[in-house]
């Protein structure tokens, strides 16, 4: 049967291609089977959604499209980019996680932050990135500096597979912390792994002088979006992003966690839930020290300007 209806919304088409090998059944019968475990990381957050049509390429969805129904929670927030204002969905319930679903909505992406006029970002986060080609070996060791240079801020955090080739790092804050404050502990955080060991690791945001190591990406801090725990990822396989115990980071490889094995890794579990630690205050020498770096993007667009200059005069 190519149609199902759960919690009042009428699953259609199910059999379909979705992605790779991949069926539209794969992506609703998982997200069916970890809604407990993943509704508590959409909860309240603003969301934007990776979605995949029929004969169309993945497309980033913020808005909510005119057709959604009443009964999707929404939250309005300002984009500075465009200049309007975002109607984001609030995925709270499992009926609304089925909904998308069914519009083909494979990745989940919330933000650090509630909703809410005074909402401040409920966790620090680092994206370790690998280089193309490279192994998963070389993630673990970048993992294991950032490890350490929580420990010696008197810090500590969970991790998870990104679901693509890296890793996320999350470190669980208690409210009223300032974005700008906690923006530059991320990067005071990155910048003090990167120094453990800068054979590894770097903080270039320019992709050109990486030099093959791992980037530690502190650039998810404020408005910005990451994917969740247990969402699924658009490649080969439907991987999805799943909690790893920092003993266990050897033992495994981004590959082991799809849509199809996740749900009976998991048994009677919410190993992401268990691996957080207890929301703490930043320190404040960290924050101090990351005022001091500049933002990785502007200082990338000022550098990128000078290379283009330079490029020009010796032509």
């Amino acid at each position: 049967m190519s149609d199902d209806e759960r919690d009042g919304v009428k699953l259609t088409n199910l059999d379909q291609p979705l992605f790779e090998g991949a069926t539209k059944r794969d992506l609703v019968d998982y997200l069916d089977a970890v809604s407990g475990r993943i509704l508590p990381v959409l909860e309240n957050r603003p969301l934007s959604v990776m979605r995949i049509l029929r004969g169309q390429g993945p497309f980033m969805q913020k808005n909510l499209p005119k057709y959604t129904p009443p009964w999707v929670k929404r939250a309005g927030m300002w984009a500075e980019s465009s200049k309007r204002e975002i109607s984001y969905a609030l995925c709270d319930d499992r009926r609304t996680l089925l909904w998308f679903a069914n519009q083909r909505a494979v990745e989940y992406h919330p933000t650090l932050m509630h909703a809410g006029e005074d909402a401040s970002p409920t966790h620090l986060v680092l994206d370790l990135d690998p280089p193309a080609g490279d192994d998963f070996a070389h993630v673990v060791q970048a993992a294991k500096l950032v490890r350490r240079a929580l420990a010696d801020s008197g810090l500590a955090g969970a991790l998870k597979t990104s679901g693509s080739k890296g890793v996320h790092i999350f470190v669980p804050l208690v409210p009223g912390q300032a974005v700008e404050d906690v923006a530059a502990a991320t990067r005071a955080l990155a910048v003090r792994a990167e120094q453990v060991d800068p054979s590894v690791a770097t903080t270039a945001y320019i992709v050109e002088d990486r030099e093959g190591k791992v980037f530690l990406d502190s650039t998810r801090a404020g408005g910005g979006t990451v994917a969740a725990a247990y969402s699924p990822r658009l490649r080969p396989g439907l991987p999805v992003s799943f909690p790893v115990a920092w003993d266990d980071l050897d033992d495994v490889t981004p590959a082991d966690f799809t849509v199809r094995t996740a749900p009976a890794l998991l048994g009677g579990k919410d190993p992401w839930a268990e691996a957080m630690p207890e929301p703490l205050s930043l320190p404040a020498d960290l924050v101090e020290q990351g005022h001091t770096i500049p933002i990785a993007r502007v200082a990338a667009m000022h550098e990128g300007k000078r290379r283009a200059r330079m490029r020009a005069q010796n032509e």
